[in-house]
């Protein structure tokens, strides 16, 4: 199945299918947030479309976006620091309907340490625990694809294996993941295949285990069913 069809900067076509792990790998700049936006109903077409299970969602409000099974969590956490972490994971169920204990439920079962510091003010929490409420915040909409925006930025390598850890758990649990990451490494090893982005358009497509063996990605990255299909974002 495919997820849909964007286009996002100057050419940027995608696809991500059911129950895959996709990353989106380049540098600065490449057009990786900027692809993640306009799936998710941040930042407006000027061209091209997104198809979401079979339908076009291209002008489809962001908050619609969320109902329909696209869940973001983003770059720089967007954590409400004066909330609890509990509050600010129910946050991320403002679109559901009656109870959301099952959720939550699942949530600390993913992050145990979040269950333990439920009450914790959000600010007061460090990096790693912060990426943690907004990945928790992002799955509390119950999604079938998740967007996941530089996860591992600012944490330590101990917290990042970790947070890639829980990625890889999240997608055995049956959600689809688009990962945007600057630790290309760790990228292509976690995901089904890959993508990398230039300065808006996509180089290079391939199984990420490819990827990881390719000279090219190698020199520059690595230290020695959702369809984007060509549009402007």
């Amino acid at each position: 199945m495919h997820y849909g069809k964007i286009a996002a900067l100057t050419d940027v076509t995608l696809g991500v299918d059911e129950g895959e792990i996709v990353a989106l790998i380049g540098a600065n700049g490449a057009g990786k947030t900027t692809t993640l936006k306009t799936i998710s109903g941040l930042r407006p077409l000027s061209a091209g479309r997104i198809v979401f299970e079979g339908v076009n969602i291209s002008r489809m409000p962001g908050h619609k976006r969320v109902v329909a099974g696209i869940g973001q969590a983003p770059e720089g956490r967007g954590v409400f620091p004066g909330m609890t972490v509990q509050e600010n994971l129910l946050m991320g169920a403002y679109t559901r309907k009656g109870s959301v204990a099952t959720e939550l439920a699942e949530v600390y079962e993913l992050f145990p340490r979040l269950a333990e510091r439920k009450t914790q003010s959000g600010g007061t929490m460090s990096g790693g625990e912060q990426q943690m409420v907004a990945i928790g915040r992002a799955l509390m909409t119950k999604p079938r694809v998740l967007l996941l925006d530089e996860p591992s930025m600012g944490l330590a390598p101990i917290l990042v294996n970790q947070i890639f850890d829980i990625i890889k758990e999240i997608n055995n649990r049956g959600t689809t993941v688009l990962l945007v990451e600057q630790n290309a490494q760790q990228a292509l090893q976690l995901a089904h295949r890959a993508y990398v982005l230039e300065t808006g358009r996509v180089v290079k497509t391939a199984k990420a285990s490819q990827l990881l063996d390719d000279p090219q990605v190698r020199a520059a990255y690595l230290g020695g069913d959702l369809d984007v299909e060509g549009a402007t974002g």
